[in-house]
């Protein structure tokens, strides 16, 4: 198990919010820390303690008038911590190649290569064509909907009718490099994993994955260890201190390499 670290951006600022409270309407989300730092505070922060492979999430709609400012200051990141950083949030063919011209190591994406609620095969094999399969990361965030897990999009707003289970997980994962899994219903509330969802990712995938949300405490991430048998990385934001948490940054790198 791997710490991933993250910079999520919301209205031109670096945030930790309540992911199931997102919301485009009015740019709004219940947040639960907005840093005085720009995001180039946490690149060079995470590129000091050499940890790879974090991911800056925008949480911003393409239509928001906050859009500019929180792409701004994702490039910004990209370019503090140069193959350090992946990015996500409204990626499309026509922009993947400015993040990854900026610094990216990969692009993250999730609403492009779903329409009418479905995968579109023609739209994934367009962008892993266009990026290259070794530059991607799929985003197959969700929620809980009955007693199984879906896939949601548009930052995590919409269900789809894609069911997250193995058959779906280790098609998509022949296109990407890696999987990147919010568990929204948890997300930003450090009230503990999906314990369920966790054994599933574990089960299912045989490319590296990282798992995010309910992460609040060193027994979480023990047991996020235990079902994820060591083999899904986590992200952990607003419980850490950086972001206004009880969890100490140290504490977490320290647990997690020993």
């Amino acid at each position: 198990m791997r710490f991933r670290p993250c910079i999520d951006i919301h209205n031109g600022k670096v945030k930790q919010i309540v992911g199931g409270s997102l919301t485009d309407r009015g740019n709004q989300a219940e947040e639960n820390f907005v840093s005085e730092q720009d995001s180039t505070y946490y690149a060079r922060l995470y590129q000091e303690r050499g940890l790879k492979g974090g991911h800056i999430i925008q949480l911003n709609s393409p239509d928001s008038e906050y859009y500019a400012k929180t792409k701004a200051q994702a490039l910004a990141a990209l370019r503090s911590y140069p193959q350090g950083l992946q990015a996500g949030g409204g990626i499309t063919p026509q922009n993947a190649e400015e993040y990854l011209d900026a610094g990216a190591s990969h692009v993250i994406v999730t609403s492009y290569v779903f329409r009418d609620g479905e995968v579109d095969w023609e739209r994934l094999e367009q962008l892993c064509s266009l990026v290259g399969r070794e530059r991607l990361v799929l985003d197959l965030s969700c929620r809980k909907r009955k007693e199984a897990y879906y896939i949601v999009t548009d930052r995590w707003q919409k269900f789809t009718n894609v069911q997250l289970v193995k058959e779906t997980i280790q098609k998509l994962e022949s296109y990407c490099d890696e999987l990147l899994v919010h568990a929204v219903d948890v997300e930003g509330k450090a009230s503990g994993i999906e314990t369920e969802l966790v054994r599933l990712l574990e089960r299912s995938c045989r490319i590296p994955i990282t798992y995010a949300g309910g992460v609040g405490s060193l027994e979480d991430l023990g047991r996020l260890k235990e079902a994820g048998k060591g083999r899904v990385d986590v992200t952990i934001g607003s419980a850490l201190d950086l972001f206004g948490g009880p969890l100490g940054f140290e504490e977490v790198l320290n647990y997690i390499t020993l």
